[in-house]
């Protein structure tokens, strides 16, 4: 059934509409991936876009199946950007990832069937590119610094040329490496994460591995959220002698505000905004000073649509672009981060996921990391398939992440930002 209320007041140029929105939820990698599924009325043409908010991904579902799709039953694929901003109003309180995920979800399977309706990749609907392929850096994690700085030298060997690098530590609330359970035995919670014991180790971890690595590499660091504004500076100017690639995220969105003062006190670049859930938040880390490289999780914003502004914006700003790409994205998604790489002058890094062979058989084209960089398919739309009969044997699983978050509190007790 036809919404009349969300139909175009313009006459569309030919006779295709689209005709069905349906999301499909698999976990290939063990970790709960969206994408949805736009088809048209000429046979054999749809589209695909990543919703994948992976700790909400049931609400996604709903929002896309049941608010949204219905909204856009109907409507000629190619009115994207009218499309975007009419669903992007649509629920009157704007943004919040569960929002935006289907948004984008909705907005990326459009621009694939775009792609798909001329026979070309995206990146030429977007002008084309301005480089070859995207520099990318992964991480080198382990229990502790020597198997970290190990694992980064068996990365650099596959042609990394920029690490993360981040070590575990006591208990099980440590980010980025595997802990010590019971670490802290005359403590309320005795697997807790102490702050000031990763301020006074992390220098550590920076010095072995140049120490090991040399000064070749391009080294990166994450601090996840966890830190305040003056903890950020500290661990920062610690850090200066190791001359990081950049610090990523030192502070929790609640005090983005504070980047700015933290941005100007570091010696190494800022990248920040993994958590940011819409686009007037993006725009104004840009705006505000407050990062050397804008880094966001696409879908969280909505997709392509407004994400390749922001990408303008950061051009127009002097600031770099280093897009979320981690597990919890679906090949789609990691597809739309190295179009949006390799067609903006604003480019500076893209994070890669190795995603294991399941995800691949699940996802055909799903991009591999070469020597260190990611390459663009040539194929139509995003070049990236979905084999439904291969996603139904890796059903979701709900809480995953939840379990681990609600784990990660201080020594005292008290609940830590995952």
């Amino acid at each position: 059934m036809i919404m009349q209320e969300t139909q175009a007041p313009w006459e569309p140029r030919d006779t295709l509409r689209i005709t069905g929105v349906r999301t499909i939820v698999t976990a290939p990698g063990g970790v709960p991936l969206v994408v949805v599924r736009v088809d048209t009325s000429e046979p054999g043409l749809h589209g695909l876009g990543c919703a994948t908010f992976t700790q909400r991904f049931h609400a996604v579902v709903a929002a896309v199946e049941q608010h949204l799709a219905p909204m856009v039953i109907g409507r000629h694929p190619a009115d994207i950007e009218d499309i975007w901003r009419m669903l992007h109003f649509s629920s009157y309180w704007r943004g919040g990832p569960v929002h935006n995920n289907a948004l984008s979800g909705i907005d990326l399977a459009l621009w694939d069937i775009a792609g798909k309706r001329l026979g070309v990749p995206v990146y030429e609907l977007l002008g084309g590119r301005v480089r070859a392929a995207a520099a990318a850096y992964t991480g080198a994690r382990g229990g502790t610094v020597e198997e970290s700085v190990d694992r980064a030298a068996a990365l650099a060997e596959r042609g990394y040329r920029h690490i993360r690098l981040q070590a575990g530590g006591p208990g099980v609330g440590t980010y980025g490496g595997a802990g010590t359970p019971g670490a802290y035995p005359g403590s309320p919670y005795p697997d807790g994460w102490d702050v000031a014991h990763y301020l006074r180790t992390t220098p550590t971890l920076f010095e072995k591995a140049r120490e090991v690595l040399g000064d070749e590499l391009e080294l990166l660091h994450d601090a996840h959220n966890r830190l305040t504004p003056k903890e950020a500076v500290v661990l920062a100017r610690s850090l200066e002698p190791y001359r990081l690639f950049f610090l990523e995220d030192p502070l929790a969105p609640e005090h983005f505000d504070r980047l700015p003062e933290v941005r100007a006190a570091a010696p190494m670049p800022i990248a920040s905004g993994e958590l940011v859930s819409s686009v007037t938040d993006a725009a104004r880390l840009v705006t505000s000073g407050g990062v050397d490289y804008l880094r966001l999780h696409v879908s969280a914003v909505g997709g392509l649509t407004p994400v390749r502004k922001l990408a303008a914006l950061c051009e127009l700003s002097g600031v770099r672009t280093a897009w979320h790409g981690p597990p919890d994205m679906s090949p789609v998604g990691a597809a739309a981060n190295v179009t949006l790489d390799v067609t903006s002058p604003a480019f500076g890094i893209q994070e890669a996921h190795v995603y294991p062979e399941p995800v691949h058989e699940v996802f055909p084209g799903t991009l591999r990391t070469v020597n260190g960089y990611l390459t663009p398919s040539g194929e139509p739309g995003w070049g990236v398939d979905l084999d439904e009969r291969a996603a139904a044997r890796h059903p979701p699983e709900t809480h995953l992440h939840e379990r681990w978050a609600a784990r990660v509190r201080r020594p005292d007790g008290g609940l830590e930002a995952p």
